[in-house]
């Protein structure tokens, strides 16, 4: 029986893994996630999970034995955050280009230098390119569900393809709300055994990650690219058959509120969108039309349900935790480019907000839904990306 309890967003997750039944977790400490792969070990210590636990010297090596153990047919997670992330770079490669369907929670987190260890999401987005589906976390219920959804998009055949889950740091892998903890019972009727296509069996020998000549590796990574395509399929998918069953629903790639007849509508990803949820109630009721794209998945990319967004709209915001320094946030040129070409397409306007913890305040995005419009009925159909919280003058 589903049972309510009040837990932070790490917490939620260490539930989520139990749920899944993952065989295996590989756990190396950064804060802050350090607290999942904790919650995890002491459900296996007290005999709630069946999994076996490894400490790892690093976490490139907590990737490695993911991979592994999915090579063997086993259901693996880990967890990481900042320059953990950055040092497992190069498995990440690894385990998508084998096609494991390994699930990570990454808690956002600044990197270095300047240090610290506040949030923004600059450490997920350094990572967009190694071939990894991502889905950014609003709440602490929704990083549980997704766990369970993680796993069966990305054990999904078409699929084959690793996940991970970014939830943002301290906002909400140190803060508490009540989530519901689904049935395990029903959990296991949601999601299946992993049932691995190729397994290594030391009975049957065979070679794992062989070199491949030019002709056969481009074949090899258009095959990555259509398993990718078929995630933006998958998740929503997955998305309505949970709901179905559990009653809740955060949404596909994206999820629209307020946007029908909207003349501005702000993008943005994670926690950030519960504070604009509320700004847009607040400006619907003075009168301004504005609406919230929640960006769920940032791989694969939402763009055409974002060109669907964008033809009813002045003006298109996009909020970024992030910048591609020499260019702009990364979420803010994958909308326009998206956008390229659509006819009677709205102004979009970038905005970079958040660094290294510092407050996206409610008045922050009033500002930003202003000096959109601003720009739309100026005329202007581009303008150079903003930085919130600095000085002025130094922009």
């Amino acid at each position: 029986m589903a049972e309510r309890k009040f837990v932070d967003a790490n917490m939620a997750v260490a539930h989520g893994v139990r749920l899944a039944r993952a065989d295996v977790v590989a756990a190396y400490p950064i804060t802050p996630q350090t607290s999942i792969v904790e919650d995890v070990s002491r459900f296996i210590a007290n005999g709630e999970m069946d999994c076996t636990y490894i400490k790892v010297e690093s976490e490139h090596s907590a990737m490695a034995a993911c991979l592994g153990a999915a090579a063997v047919g086993a259901r693996a997670f880990t967890a990481s955050s900042s320059q953990g992330l950055e040092y497992m770079h190069e498995m990440l490669a690894y385990v998508s280009g084998g096609r494991f369907p390994v699930v990570m929670a990454t808690v956002n987190r600044a990197v270095a230098l300047p240090w610290s260890i506040m949030l923004d999401h600059q450490d997920s987005i350094q990572q967009r390119d190694t071939g990894w589906i991502q889905l950014y976390i609003e709440t602490g219920q929704e990083a549980l569900d997704m766990v369970l959804q993680a796993y069966r998009v990305a054990e999904d055949h078409r699929v084959l393809t690793p996940v991970m889950l970014c939830l943002d740091g301290f906002v909400l892998s140190h803060t508490y709300e009540p989530v519901e903890i689904p049935d395990q019972a029903e959990v296991d009727r949601f999601l299946p055994p992993f049932a691995a296509v190729d397994v290594l069996d030391p009975a049957a020998p065979r070679s794992l990650g062989v070199g491949m000549p030019p002709a056969h590796y481009a074949d090899y990574r258009f095959r990555q690219q259509q398993a990718m395509d078929a995630a933006g399929s998958v998740i929503p998918e997955v998305s309505r058959l949970f709901a179905q069953q559990f009653g809740r629903d955060h949404g596909g790639l994206i999820e629209n509120y307020r946007c029908e007849g909207a003349e501005a509508v702000l993008v943005a990803a994670g926690s950030v969108a519960g504070t604009a949820r509320e700004v847009v109630d607040q400006l619907r009721a003075a009168g301004t039309a504005v609406g919230l794209v929640k960006l769920r998945s940032f791989r694969p990319f939402p763009g055409e349900e974002l060109r669907a967004v964008a033809r009813g709209t002045r003006a298109l915001a996009v909020l970024d935790r992030d910048c591609s320094f020499g260019m702009d946030g990364a979420m803010l040129s994958d909308t326009r480019a998206a956008l390229y070409g659509l006819p009677d397409g709205p102004t979009v306007c970038g905005f970079v907000g958040g660094l290294g913890g510092h407050d996206i305040r409610p008045e922050d995005i009033v500002s930003i839904y202003g000096r959109s419009l601003a720009a739309a009925r100026a005329g202007l159909r581009l303008r150079p990306s903003e930085f919130l919280g600095v000085e002025e003058a130094a922009q």
